[in-house]
């Protein structure tokens, strides 16, 4: 496993235990003890850990995002399952905002052969992938460029969105929960998602089960405030029954097994 692939299993292994030893964590990923420090290391400077005598447990709160190029070689079935759930909501001629993110970047590929779109993006990579699109209108949203997430951010850019009538908005974010809603570590990422949003008749938010239960410093939306939220299959069941019973229109996107078999469960 590449140093993400191998945090990212790390933190798996928390969410399930809570808290686990340097030891424990030495053996479950067959690496020294250097290696999982490093790695304890490297998360908590995110701040999604927390170092405690001889081990580590899970922190909730997100002081920052991994890097574009660590969050593209993680979760990638869950996160195609997750942009397959999103085609299906995509129509002919419509207006779409893709928000920055590699989940989101799944659903580029799948939108390929839908005629008439209009994209509206701030994702430097998405745009990129559909410059050579034969059928659709693309505009990518200038304002200051965040290098790490390889998108624009900040108000030039949320000024500009607003400037649209967007059928659907797909939203992405770090860390979600059902008190908290949808968050972000960085102030400059808010202003964008909240003008996709308000300028969209639809806005979904397309959230990795993984970062169910963490927040960040600044506030985007309530799940409320979405028209309906797509996850993977990882979320706990008494999370997904919280979810619901509280209004909010849940799918879950069922990552394919081995057979290639995998179907999306609505409310």
């Amino acid at each position: 496993m590449i140093p993400a692939q191998r945090r990212d299993l790390l933190l798996r292994e928390l969410r399930g235990t809570g808290v686990l030893s340097v030891k424990e964590l030495c053996e479950i990923l067959d690496v020294s003890h250097m290696t999982v420090r490093r790695d304890i290391m490297t998360l908590e400077e995110e701040g999604r850990v927390r170092s405690v005598p001889g081990g580590v447990e899970l922190a909730s709160q997100v002081r920052s995002e991994p890097s574009y190029r660590d969050k593209s070689s993680v979760d990638v079935a869950e996160k195609r399952a997750m942009a397959g759930a999103a085609a299906a909501l995509v129509g002919e001629g419509q207006t779409l905002y893709l928000d920055a993110g590699t989940t989101l970047g799944h659903l580029v590929p799948l939108l390929w052969n839908v005629t008439g779109l209009t994209v509206i993006t701030n994702d430097l990579t998405t745009a990129a992938s559909l410059t050579d699109h034969p059928d659709l209108t693309l505009f990518l949203i200038g304002g200051q460029i965040d290098r790490e997430n390889r998108s624009s951010v900040g108000d030039i850019a949320a000024a500009t969105v607003t400037e649209f009538n967007i059928d659907i908005a797909f939203v992405s974010t770090s860390s979600w929960d059902l008190n908290r809603g949808s968050t972000t570590p960085s102030r400059s990422k808010v202003a964008v998602k909240r003008a996709a949003m308000a300028a969209a008749s639809t806005s979904v938010l397309v959230a990795g089960a993984d970062k169910y239960g963490a927040f960040g410093t600044f506030k985007v939306a309530p799940l409320s405030g979405f028209s309906s939220v797509i996850t993977d299959d990882r979320l706990a069941d008494s999370s997904a029954r919280a979810i619901r019973e509280h209004g909010v229109h849940l799918e879950i996107a069922a990552t394919p097994n081995e057979n290639g078999d995998g179907e999306t469960t609505p409310t």
